[in-house]
Protein backbone atom coordinates (compact mmCIF):
# COMPACT_ATOMS: atom_id res chain seq x y z
CA UNK A 1 0.00 0.00 0.00
CA UNK A 2 1.18 3.52 -1.37
CA UNK A 3 2.31 6.20 1.80
CA UNK A 4 -0.40 8.39 2.61
CA UNK A 5 0.40 11.79 1.18
CA UNK A 6 0.79 14.45 4.55
CA UNK A 7 -1.79 16.78 5.23
CA UNK A 8 -1.87 19.98 3.66
CA UNK A 9 -3.63 23.28 3.71
CA UNK A 10 -7.70 22.84 2.42
CA UNK A 11 -8.34 23.86 -0.91
CA UNK A 12 -12.01 24.36 -2.20
CA UNK A 13 -10.19 24.08 -6.09
CA UNK A 14 -11.93 21.10 -7.48
CA UNK A 15 -9.53 20.79 -10.15
CA UNK A 16 -6.31 19.64 -7.57
CA UNK A 17 -8.76 17.49 -5.91
CA UNK A 18 -9.64 15.88 -9.01
CA UNK A 19 -5.69 15.51 -9.93
CA UNK A 20 -4.99 13.92 -6.41
CA UNK A 21 -7.51 10.87 -6.86
CA UNK A 22 -7.54 10.61 -10.92
CA UNK A 23 -5.36 7.33 -10.82
CA UNK A 24 -8.65 5.46 -9.08
CA UNK A 25 -11.04 7.53 -10.61
CA UNK A 26 -9.40 6.44 -13.72
CA UNK A 27 -9.44 2.88 -12.99
CA UNK A 28 -13.32 3.64 -11.99
CA UNK A 29 -14.02 4.94 -15.27
CA UNK A 30 -12.22 1.54 -17.31
CA UNK A 31 -14.16 -0.58 -15.04
CA UNK A 32 -17.34 1.37 -16.05
CA UNK A 33 -16.53 1.53 -19.58
CA UNK A 34 -16.16 -2.54 -19.58
CA UNK A 35 -19.24 -3.00 -17.38
CA UNK A 36 -21.64 -0.57 -19.50
CA UNK A 37 -21.39 -3.46 -22.24
CA UNK A 38 -24.77 -5.22 -23.64
CA UNK A 39 -25.99 -6.76 -26.32
CA UNK A 40 -28.63 -4.90 -26.99
CA UNK A 41 -27.41 -2.06 -28.83
CA UNK A 42 -29.95 0.82 -27.71
CA UNK A 43 -28.72 -0.30 -23.73
CA UNK A 44 -25.04 0.99 -25.12
CA UNK A 45 -25.86 3.88 -26.33
CA UNK A 46 -27.80 5.62 -23.95
CA UNK A 47 -25.64 4.44 -21.28
CA UNK A 48 -22.98 5.61 -23.26
CA UNK A 49 -24.59 8.89 -24.07
CA UNK A 50 -25.49 9.72 -20.40
CA UNK A 51 -22.12 7.85 -18.59
CA UNK A 52 -19.88 10.01 -21.54
CA UNK A 53 -21.39 13.37 -20.88
CA UNK A 54 -18.46 13.79 -17.74
CA UNK A 55 -20.06 16.14 -15.00
CA UNK A 56 -18.10 16.00 -11.52
CA UNK A 57 -18.38 12.80 -10.37
CA UNK A 58 -18.73 13.48 -7.53
CA UNK A 59 -20.22 10.69 -5.57
CA UNK A 60 -18.05 7.98 -6.65
CA UNK A 61 -15.05 10.53 -5.78
CA UNK A 62 -16.42 11.05 -2.08
CA UNK A 63 -16.33 7.14 -1.63
CA UNK A 64 -12.48 6.96 -3.49
CA UNK A 65 -11.45 9.82 -1.27
CA UNK A 66 -13.28 8.70 2.21
CA UNK A 67 -11.31 5.06 1.77
CA UNK A 68 -8.11 6.54 0.79
CA UNK A 69 -8.44 9.34 3.65
CA UNK A 70 -8.47 6.00 6.02
CA UNK A 71 -5.63 4.32 4.47
CA UNK A 72 -7.89 1.76 1.85
CA UNK A 73 -7.21 2.21 -2.43
CA UNK A 74 -7.83 -0.50 -4.32
CA UNK A 75 -10.15 -2.44 -7.03
CA UNK A 76 -13.04 -2.99 -4.52
CA UNK A 77 -13.20 0.64 -3.86
CA UNK A 78 -13.29 1.18 -7.65
CA UNK A 79 -15.97 -1.41 -8.35
CA UNK A 80 -17.84 0.24 -5.34
CA UNK A 81 -17.17 4.09 -6.39
CA UNK A 82 -18.89 2.66 -10.05
CA UNK A 83 -22.01 1.42 -8.31
CA UNK A 84 -22.24 4.77 -7.07
CA UNK A 85 -22.03 6.10 -10.54
CA UNK A 86 -24.51 3.96 -11.96
CA UNK A 87 -27.14 4.13 -9.39
CA UNK A 88 -26.29 8.30 -9.55
CA UNK A 89 -27.08 7.56 -13.51
CA UNK A 90 -30.10 5.80 -13.45
CA UNK A 91 -31.49 8.26 -11.49
CA UNK A 92 -31.24 10.89 -13.64
CA UNK A 93 -32.19 9.36 -16.40
CA UNK A 94 -35.51 8.39 -14.24
CA UNK A 95 -35.81 11.92 -13.29
CA UNK A 96 -35.29 13.81 -16.61
CA UNK A 97 -38.18 11.40 -17.92
CA UNK A 98 -40.38 12.86 -14.70
CA UNK A 99 -39.31 16.95 -15.01
CA UNK A 100 -39.51 16.18 -18.94
CA UNK A 101 -36.38 18.04 -18.74
CA UNK A 102 -34.89 18.65 -22.44
CA UNK A 103 -31.13 19.93 -21.37
CA UNK A 104 -28.49 19.03 -18.80
CA UNK A 105 -25.35 19.55 -18.38
CA UNK A 106 -25.29 21.49 -21.38
CA UNK A 107 -26.93 18.49 -23.88
CA UNK A 108 -30.31 17.07 -25.03
CA UNK A 109 -31.50 15.05 -22.29
CA UNK A 110 -31.52 11.12 -23.03
CA UNK A 111 -35.37 11.23 -23.15
CA UNK A 112 -35.31 14.18 -25.48
CA UNK A 113 -33.19 12.59 -27.64
CA UNK A 114 -34.65 8.55 -27.01
CA UNK A 115 -37.99 9.08 -25.71
CA UNK A 116 -39.41 8.42 -22.50
CA UNK A 117 -39.83 4.80 -22.34
CA UNK A 118 -35.82 4.21 -23.61
CA UNK A 119 -34.53 6.52 -20.64
CA UNK A 120 -36.56 4.71 -18.32
CA UNK A 121 -35.52 0.99 -19.09
CA UNK A 122 -32.29 2.09 -19.65
CA UNK A 123 -32.22 3.72 -15.95
CA UNK A 124 -33.60 -0.25 -14.83
CA UNK A 125 -30.38 -1.70 -16.89
CA UNK A 126 -28.48 0.82 -15.02
CA UNK A 127 -29.97 -0.07 -11.51
CA UNK A 128 -29.87 -4.16 -12.19
CA UNK A 129 -26.54 -3.42 -13.43
CA UNK A 130 -25.30 -1.65 -10.12
CA UNK A 131 -26.58 -4.31 -7.87
CA UNK A 132 -24.67 -6.86 -10.43
CA UNK A 133 -21.61 -5.55 -9.30
CA UNK A 134 -22.43 -4.95 -5.58
CA UNK A 135 -22.96 -8.99 -5.01
CA UNK A 136 -19.39 -9.91 -6.81
CA UNK A 137 -17.66 -8.30 -3.53
CA UNK A 138 -20.04 -10.75 -1.42
CA UNK A 139 -20.08 -8.23 1.37
CA UNK A 140 -23.53 -7.88 3.08
CA UNK A 141 -22.80 -4.58 5.17
CA UNK A 142 -21.92 -3.30 1.72
CA UNK A 143 -25.27 -4.77 0.13
CA UNK A 144 -27.16 -3.49 2.95
CA UNK A 145 -26.33 0.16 2.86
CA UNK A 146 -26.62 0.43 -0.77
CA UNK A 147 -30.19 -1.50 -0.81
CA UNK A 148 -31.28 0.95 1.74
CA UNK A 149 -30.03 3.46 0.00
CA UNK A 150 -31.92 3.29 -3.07
CA UNK A 151 -35.01 2.72 -1.40
CA UNK A 152 -34.83 6.00 0.44
CA UNK A 153 -33.83 7.74 -3.09
CA UNK A 154 -37.16 6.17 -4.71
CA UNK A 155 -39.17 7.36 -1.58
CA UNK A 156 -37.54 10.96 -2.04
CA UNK A 157 -38.84 11.11 -5.82
CA UNK A 158 -42.39 10.43 -4.56
CA UNK A 159 -41.87 12.42 -1.60
CA UNK A 160 -40.86 15.08 -4.13
CA UNK A 161 -43.73 14.41 -6.73
CA UNK A 162 -46.43 14.75 -3.66
CA UNK A 163 -44.87 18.64 -3.12
CA UNK A 164 -45.19 19.31 -6.98
CA UNK A 165 -46.88 22.24 -7.40
CA UNK A 166 -47.97 23.04 -3.99
CA UNK A 167 -47.12 26.68 -2.81
CA UNK A 168 -47.96 25.41 0.62
CA UNK A 169 -44.43 22.84 0.71
CA UNK A 170 -42.41 24.62 4.00
CA UNK A 171 -38.72 24.12 4.05
CA UNK A 172 -38.77 20.91 6.58
CA UNK A 173 -40.58 19.41 3.83
CA UNK A 174 -38.04 20.40 1.20
CA UNK A 175 -35.32 19.13 3.70
CA UNK A 176 -36.88 15.67 3.72
CA UNK A 177 -36.91 15.71 -0.21
CA UNK A 178 -33.58 16.20 -0.32
CA UNK A 179 -32.35 14.49 2.16
CA UNK A 180 -33.74 11.51 0.34
CA UNK A 181 -33.14 12.76 -3.08
CA UNK A 182 -29.88 14.07 -3.11
CA UNK A 183 -27.52 13.43 0.38
CA UNK A 184 -28.49 10.17 1.12
CA UNK A 185 -26.52 8.93 -1.57
CA UNK A 186 -23.53 11.07 -0.57
CA UNK A 187 -24.15 9.51 3.08
CA UNK A 188 -23.75 6.07 1.28
CA UNK A 189 -20.56 7.08 -0.54
CA UNK A 190 -18.65 8.48 2.18
CA UNK A 191 -19.69 5.62 4.59
CA UNK A 192 -18.78 3.04 1.89
CA UNK A 193 -15.14 4.22 2.11
CA UNK A 194 -15.31 3.79 5.84
CA UNK A 195 -16.75 0.28 5.91
CA UNK A 196 -14.06 -0.72 2.66
CA UNK A 197 -11.19 0.68 5.79
CA UNK A 198 -12.52 -1.53 7.74
CA UNK A 199 -13.03 1.78 10.08
CA UNK A 200 -14.70 1.39 13.61
CA UNK A 201 -18.51 2.65 14.27
CA UNK A 202 -17.29 6.24 15.42
CA UNK A 203 -15.49 6.91 12.33
CA UNK A 204 -18.20 5.25 9.81
CA UNK A 205 -20.76 7.53 11.77
CA UNK A 206 -18.78 10.23 11.08
CA UNK A 207 -17.90 10.14 7.96
CA UNK A 208 -22.11 9.12 7.50
CA UNK A 209 -22.73 12.57 8.98
CA UNK A 210 -19.90 14.38 6.60
CA UNK A 211 -21.43 12.96 3.44
CA UNK A 212 -25.26 13.77 4.48
CA UNK A 213 -24.30 17.53 5.71
CA UNK A 214 -22.56 17.57 2.39
CA UNK A 215 -25.14 16.74 -0.31
CA UNK A 216 -27.51 19.26 1.51
CA UNK A 217 -25.44 21.88 0.80
CA UNK A 218 -24.51 20.54 -2.53
CA UNK A 219 -28.83 20.57 -3.15
CA UNK A 220 -29.18 23.50 -1.88
CA UNK A 221 -26.59 25.51 -3.90
CA UNK A 222 -27.93 24.18 -6.94
CA UNK A 223 -31.42 25.31 -5.90
CA UNK A 224 -30.13 28.87 -5.68
CA UNK A 225 -28.25 28.46 -8.72
CA UNK A 226 -31.75 28.43 -10.67
CA UNK A 227 -32.32 31.29 -9.57
CA UNK A 228 -28.97 33.17 -10.00
CA UNK A 229 -27.09 31.73 -12.67
CA UNK A 230 -26.96 32.03 -16.23
CA UNK A 231 -28.07 28.96 -18.38
CA UNK A 232 -24.94 29.19 -20.31
CA UNK A 233 -22.57 28.54 -17.18
CA UNK A 234 -25.64 26.22 -15.32
CA UNK A 235 -26.03 24.01 -18.10
CA UNK A 236 -29.69 23.68 -18.33
CA UNK A 237 -32.42 25.78 -18.87
CA UNK A 238 -32.79 28.76 -15.72
CA UNK A 239 -36.47 28.56 -14.75
CA UNK A 240 -36.41 25.18 -15.20
CA UNK A 241 -37.89 24.12 -11.10
CA UNK A 242 -40.29 26.81 -11.60
CA UNK A 243 -41.39 25.34 -15.06
CA UNK A 244 -41.26 22.02 -13.14
CA UNK A 245 -43.19 22.91 -9.60
CA UNK A 246 -40.36 22.08 -7.81
CA UNK A 247 -40.52 24.13 -4.16
CA UNK A 248 -36.88 24.95 -3.47
CA UNK A 249 -35.56 26.99 -0.90
CA UNK A 250 -35.06 30.39 -2.11
CA UNK A 251 -39.26 30.30 -3.24
CA UNK A 252 -40.12 28.76 -0.01
CA UNK A 253 -38.52 31.59 2.11
CA UNK A 254 -39.36 34.68 -0.13
CA UNK A 255 -43.48 32.98 -0.06
CA UNK A 256 -42.90 33.16 3.56
CA UNK A 257 -41.52 36.58 3.73
CA UNK A 258 -44.09 37.68 0.91
CA UNK A 259 -46.79 40.63 1.45
CA UNK A 260 -50.60 39.19 0.44
CA UNK A 261 -51.13 40.01 -2.90
CA UNK A 262 -47.36 39.00 -3.93
CA UNK A 263 -48.11 35.88 -2.21
CA UNK A 264 -51.29 35.56 -4.12
CA UNK A 265 -49.04 36.25 -7.21
CA UNK A 266 -46.33 33.35 -5.97
CA UNK A 267 -49.28 31.07 -5.62
CA UNK A 268 -50.42 31.28 -8.75
CA UNK A 269 -47.33 30.96 -10.82
CA UNK A 270 -45.98 28.24 -8.88
CA UNK A 271 -49.34 26.49 -9.34
CA UNK A 272 -49.28 26.68 -12.89
CA UNK A 273 -45.47 26.07 -13.50
CA UNK A 274 -45.50 29.35 -14.94
CA UNK A 275 -41.74 29.97 -16.24
CA UNK A 276 -42.87 33.42 -17.34
CA UNK A 277 -43.64 34.33 -14.36
CA UNK A 278 -39.95 33.94 -13.67
CA UNK A 279 -39.35 37.77 -13.27
CA UNK A 280 -42.24 38.19 -10.95
CA UNK A 281 -40.58 35.46 -8.92
CA UNK A 282 -36.56 36.49 -9.00
CA UNK A 283 -37.94 40.03 -8.11
CA UNK A 284 -40.12 38.36 -4.99
CA UNK A 285 -36.53 36.38 -4.00
CA UNK A 286 -34.95 39.54 -3.95
CA UNK A 287 -36.96 41.91 -1.57
CA UNK A 288 -37.05 38.81 0.51
CA UNK A 289 -33.28 38.29 0.53
CA UNK A 290 -33.82 34.68 -0.03
CA UNK A 291 -30.93 34.06 -2.18
CA UNK A 292 -28.55 34.78 0.92
CA UNK A 293 -30.59 33.09 3.25
CA UNK A 294 -30.26 29.93 1.23
CA UNK A 295 -26.59 30.92 0.63
CA UNK A 296 -26.56 30.83 4.62
CA UNK A 297 -28.19 27.28 4.86
CA UNK A 298 -26.30 25.74 2.68
CA UNK A 299 -22.74 27.55 4.49
CA UNK A 300 -24.01 25.52 7.51
CA UNK A 301 -24.51 22.25 6.22
CA UNK A 302 -21.30 22.97 4.90
CA UNK A 303 -19.52 23.79 8.13
CA UNK A 304 -21.41 20.98 9.87
CA UNK A 305 -19.79 18.43 7.30
CA UNK A 306 -16.20 19.96 7.74
CA UNK A 307 -16.72 19.68 11.59
CA UNK A 308 -17.31 15.70 11.17
CA UNK A 309 -14.03 15.73 9.57
CA UNK A 310 -12.43 15.71 12.65
CA UNK A 311 -12.73 11.91 13.63
CA UNK A 312 -10.20 11.37 10.13
CA UNK A 313 -6.79 11.46 10.58
CA UNK A 314 -4.83 14.47 8.47
CA UNK A 315 -3.78 13.40 4.94
CA UNK A 316 -4.42 14.91 1.85
CA UNK A 317 -7.36 12.92 1.25
CA UNK A 318 -8.95 14.41 4.48
CA UNK A 319 -8.04 17.78 3.15
CA UNK A 320 -9.82 16.88 -0.38
CA UNK A 321 -12.89 16.02 1.53
CA UNK A 322 -12.92 19.20 3.60
CA UNK A 323 -12.03 21.11 -0.24
CA UNK A 324 -15.41 19.48 -1.40
CA UNK A 325 -17.31 21.17 1.51
CA UNK A 326 -16.21 24.81 0.52
CA UNK A 327 -16.46 23.60 -3.38
CA UNK A 328 -20.00 22.55 -2.73
CA UNK A 329 -21.61 25.90 -1.84
CA UNK A 330 -18.66 27.98 -3.82
CA UNK A 331 -19.56 26.85 -7.44
CA UNK A 332 -21.00 28.62 -10.14
CA UNK A 333 -22.49 25.74 -12.08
Amino acid sequence: MSAIPAARHPASDLQAIQTLIAPDMAAMDALIRRRLASDVALVNQIAEYIIGAGGKRLRPMLLLLAAAALGHRGADAHQLAAVVEFIHTSTLLHDDVVDESDLRRGRRTANAVWGNAASVLVGDFLYSRSFQLMVELDRMDVQKLLADTTNRIAEGEVLQLLHVRNPDTDEAAYLRVIERKTAILFAAATELGALLAGADTAVRQALRAYGLALGHAFQIADDVLDYAADAATLGKNLGDDLAEGKMTLPLIHAMQQADAATCAQLRRIIEQGDRDGMPVVQAAIARAGSLDYSRTQALAFAQAAEDALAALPGNAYTDALRGLARYAVSRDH
